[in-house]
C-alpha cells in the first residue's frame, strides 16, 4: 500500500522496493508468527551458530537520526526562507502586488521541484532544499500579509497549533490510539481526494463567479472545512509516521531519510496553511 503523501506514494516504503507496507509489517525486533522471516524481512540474515534469522546492524541504513537531521534542515529551511520574504517583500500598499506576484511565482516553482522528486527513483537532496527554500518564500509572504491585514497575533497561533498537532498526532501514534491500516488508508485517501475536489471547485466559482466562490473559505462553512483540513493533515502526518516506522524497521538505506524528510515538511506545511486559514477566518469574525 502506498502513502497518501505524494512522495511516499511515488516511492515509498513499500514492499514492493524491499521495504515495508501498511499490511502485515512487523515493528523492529518483533517477528511475525508463521511468517517466513526472509520474505518478511529481506534484510534478515541466518545466525552463523543456530541458524536463526536475525536483522543485524548494517552501515548505511536510515535510522530516526537520520530522519530527525534532515527533517530539521528542510524545516529549517522553510522557515529561512520565510524569515527573508518577510523581511524583504512587504505587504504594504505600494508592494503588495509585487510581492504576492514574487509569492505565486515562489509557489509554483515548490510545486514543480516537489512534482520532479517525487517522480524521481532517487531523492535529490539539492531538489528537497530547493523546494523548501520557495516553499518558505511563499509561506512568508503570505504570512506577513496575514500578520499586517487580520491580526499580528495570529501567525504565531498558527505556528503554535501546528506544533500541537505534530506533537498530539506522535504521541497518539507511539501510544498506538492512532492505527494506521488499509482501511484508515482508505479512508483518508478518499476524504483527501473529496476535500481537494470541493476546494477546486470552489476556486473555479471564485475565479469565474466572484466573491468567495461557494462560500468554503469564509464563515460557518469556511470554519468547517479549515477543521476538516486541519484533521486530514493530522492523518497524514499518521500515514507518514507508519512509513518512516516500517522504513526504519525493514532496513531501508539512508538516502531514504531525505525522502521522509520531505514528506514530512509538505505535510506540515499543508497543516500550517489550514490552520493559517481558520485562524484568519475566526479572527474576522471576533
Amino acid at each position: 500500500m502506498r502513502s497518501s503523501n505524494p512522495v511516499f506514494s511515488r516511492r515509498g516504503f513499500s514492499r514492493d522496493n524491499g521495504y515495508a507496507n501498511f499490511n502485515a509489517a512487523p515493528q523492529a525486533g518483533a517477528p511475525v508468527a508463521g511468517a517466513n522471516p526472509y520474505a518478511t524481512n529481506p534484510y534478515a540474515q541466518p545466525d552463523a551458530q543456530y541458524g536463526a534469522p536475525q536483522a543485524p546492524a548494517r552501515s548505511g541504513v536510515m535510522t530516526i537520526d537520520d530522519v530527525v537531521t534532515r527533517t530539521a534542515l528542510t524545516l529549517g529551511t522553510v522557515v529561512a526562507g520565510a524569515a527573508v520574504a518577510w523581511a524583504l517583500l512587504p505587504v504594504d500598499e505600494a508592494n503588495l502586488n509585487k510581492s504576492y506576484g514574487i509569492a505565486i511565482g515562489a509557489a509554483l516553482i515548490a510545486f514543480v521541484l516537489s512534482l520532479v522528486q517525487s517522480f524521481k527513483r532517487t531523492p535529490v537532496p539539492a531538489l528537497i532544499i530547493a523546494y523548501a527554500a520557495f516553499e518558505g518564500v511563499f509561506l512568508g509572504v503570505i504570512s506577513s500579509a496575514v500578520s499586517t491585514y487580520i491580526g499580528p497575533g495570529v501567525v504565531m497561533q498558527a505556528v503554535m497549533g501546528t506544533m500541537c498537532v505534530f506533537a498530539g498526532v506522535l504521541f497518539a501514534y507511539k501510544m498506538r490510539w492512532i492505527r494506521v491500516t488499509r482501511r484508515f488508508y482508505g479512508f483518508v485517501m478518499a476524504a483527501a481526494m473529496g476535500f481537494m475536489l470541493l476546494m477546486v471547485v470552489n476556486l473555479l466559482f471564485a475565479a469565474f463567479g466572484g466573491g468567495d466562490g461557494l462560500g468554503f473559505r469564509s464563515g460557518g462553512l469556511g470554519i468547517l472545512f479549515g477543521v476538516i483540513g486541519i484533521v486530514l493533515g493530522a492523518c497524514f502526518l499518521a500515514l507518514d509516521f507508519k512509513q518512516v516506522e516500517d522504513g526504519i524497521a525493514y532496513g531501508a538505506p539512508r538516502e531514504e531519510s531525505w525522502l521522509a524528510a520531505f514528506g514530512l515538511t509538505m505535510t506540515l506545511v499543508w497543516i500550517y496553511l489550514e490552520m493559517l486559514r481558520l485562524l484568519s477566518i475566526l479572527s474576522g469574525d471576533d
